[in-house]
């Protein structure tokens, strides 16, 4: 599995607010591409693009962009976190 989970913070929740991203923890040999396929096929949303980088923990980040901007909130009500 590509995703681990999502990655919910105070600065997490003002860039959903802001530009409708959500971050998510991901696997360290997940690229870009295999991100952006397994939110597809996870959420039913389309993805527009995906900005990864590492945590001080050592953990892989990845910044998830929709085409439609009230995407994240939905997903992450879906989820229980919203």
């Amino acid at each position: 599995m590509t995703i681990k989970t999502p990655f919910v913070t105070e600065k997490a929740s003002m860039m959903l607010e802001s530009d409708g991203k959500l971050q998510f923890i991901v696997r360290h040999t997940a690229d870009k591409k295999k991100i952006a396929r397994a939110v597809e096929e996870m959420f039913a949303h389309e993805v527009t693009s995906v900005t990864t980088m590492m945590t001080m923990k050592g953990q892989k980040k990845a910044i998830v962009t929709f085409a439609d901007k009230k995407a994240g909130e939905e997903i992450l009500s879906r989820l229980g976190i919203l």
